[in-house]
């Protein structure tokens, strides 16, 4: 009897080592479509899985693997007489070992452009029940999904064969991954959050990305899993070119400092954010990533130290040389010039992470979720960008300070609430970032502006409860605020600016984040 390996891949990377590998060693090799093209290319010999089942491919390409003597070769006990009884009857094979990845599902939903028909195109049906039916049996027959497994699995048949508990190990990478995938395909044909009731059940599968030191304490044991389709551009699927291990505090700073500079990408300017205990330090926007930079560091030249910088434009030597000046935790960049890196290897122990800030940070279907005791509290991402704005004083914002009031309006949005933003000339100068009343916010925000705070803006997350808090910005010169309105004493606020002389807009909107 033949050893059979069946191949079925869709992402063939390492898949023609890998059978050349399998080759060598006795495998016969079993395969479809496109992935038995990709493999005679390479002079590899193969068996077409419609000759050995004798029933065509058919329904472009829909019914192929789903066949008895497949699934038979797949399912069968080995050393269960009936089971043997029933494949001699059949003339069905052993199959020892099953190559399959899937239809990449996710990867085409996060595609703008991609039409429900193409998404459901890559719904795969053969890989997953392949799949399943190896590793529920993987006493007889190797599941491998993941590439990545190759080069061990080879060793391992090279060596005294697999131990079961490699086999195990392998089966459960197969139950996550399809658990994942049938996952994504549910929350797709559920349809986006806004537009649906949340489903009465769901699961999140996650891939180990890294074992961490400890978490936010260092009694705290903590691990880093990635979402399943995490893709490039976040820093579950950054690229870390230098620097320690990243530990609990710096993922979940660079998580925030992602999130702030990829909020400002529709102002399509060159940006600077530093970033200190997931609030931020410090915003900036200029001609040049330099002088981005430049504002968002003399925004809080205090704080950004042992902070977080990340950056929407490649970092160049001598932007590189400036950030070297400074001890920092992380640096983060779409890419790092060969003469800033060159700069960053005297300074090993920066984090240095490349993203790709051409792709969505969010895909349309993900969620946010907050672990509580007992319960998980799920809702959509804020994503939302103001379009409407109204005067409520006498006196309406100039065009520079209008300007200057869409900026901090957008920072302030990823301030810890209570939050308020003091900001000019498209550079953050004061931020007052969790307190627990808003005009204490305001206090320490205006403190940090100090005398810069006389003709710039103020932005509040929420509304005022109270006239003190635009009080408190006259006195500091303050020449314009941005809030979203909605309290019951709004008309003694509006008062208090008119008083001023302060032009002050509502956005309707407000946002919290706790």
């Amino acid at each position: 009897m033949k050893k059979w390996a069946l191949v079925s891949v869709f992402d063939k990377t390492g898949v023609v080592e890998l059978c050349r590998d399998l080759s060598d060693l006795g495998y016969s090799l079993l395969s479809t479509g496109g992935t038995a093209r990709h493999l005679r290319e390479a002079g590899l010999p193969v068996t077409d899985v419609e000759s050995y089942t004798e029933f065509p491919e058919m329904m472009d390409g829909r019914v192929k693997t789903l066949h008895p003597r497949i699934h038979g070769g797949l399912l069968a006990l080995r050393d269960n007489p009936s089971h043997v009884e029933s494949m001699d009857k059949h003339g069905i094979e052993s199959l020892e070992m099953v190559v399959v990845n899937l239809y990449p599902f996710s990867a085409t939903v996060a595609r703008p452009e991609a039409t429900y028909e193409e998404c459901v195109e890559m719904i795969d049906i053969g890989g997953p029940s392949m799949l399943r039916s190896a590793a529920k049996n993987h006493r007889f027959v190797i599941p491998l999904v993941d590439p990545a497994d190759y080069a061990e699995v080879i060793t391992a048949l090279r060596a005294d064969g697999l131990s079961m508990e490699h086999r195990k190990k392998l089966a459960a990478k197969v139950f996550a991954e399809t658990a994942a995938y049938d996952a994504a395909i549910a929350n797709y044909l559920q349809g986006p959050a806004d537009d649906m009731e949340f489903p009465a059940s769901f699961q999140y599968y996650g891939v180990s990305r890294q074992p961490l030191r400890y978490g936010e304490n260092p009694h705290q044991v903590a691990h880093f899993y990635a979402d399943a389709d995490a893709s490039a551009a976040t820093i579950a699927g950054a690229k870390q070119l230098q620097g320690k291990e990243l530990s609990y505090n710096n993922i979940q700073d660079a998580d925030a400092a992602l999130q702030i500079l990829r909020g400002f990408d529709d102002f399509e300017t060159p940006t600077a954010v530093a970033v200190k205990h997931m609030n931020p330090c410090g915003i900036g926007l200029g001609d040049t990533l330099l002088e981005a930079y430049q504002r968002a560091y003399e925004a809080d030249e205090i704080s950004i130290f042992g902070g977080i910088v990340a950056v929407n434009r490649e970092v160049d030597g001598e932007l590189a040389t400036l950030l070297c000046q400074l001890f920092l935790e992380i640096v983060i960049s779409p890419h790092f010039n060969s003469q800033a890196r060159e700069i960053f290897s005297k300074k090993k122990n920066v984090r240095l992470l490349e993203v790709d800030m051409k792709a969505p940070l969010w895909n349309p279907l993900q969620k946010q979720f907050r672990r509580v005791t007992g319960g998980l509290l799920v809702q959509a991402v804020d994503d939302a960008v103001q379009s409407e704005w109204t005067v409520v004083t006498m006196r309406q914002p100039s065009e520079e300070e209008s300007r200057a009031l869409q900026f901090a309006w957008r920072a302030v949005k990823y301030v810890k609430s209570n939050a308020i933003v003091i900001a000019r000339d498209m550079q953050t100068i004061g931020i007052g970032p969790g307190q627990t009343n808003r005009v204490g916010a305001a206090r320490i925000a205006l403190a940090a502006a100090g005398a810069s705070a006389r003709g710039a803006v103020l932005a509040s997350d929420a509304f005022f409860p109270m006239r003190d808090t635009v009080d408190a910005a006259a006195e500091a010169g303050i020449a314009a605020i941005v809030q979203p309105g909605g309290s019951i004493k709004d008309a003694e606020s509006i008062a208090a600016a008119n008083e001023h002389g302060i032009a002050m807009v509502f956005t309707g909107q407000r946002h919290f984040l706790h």
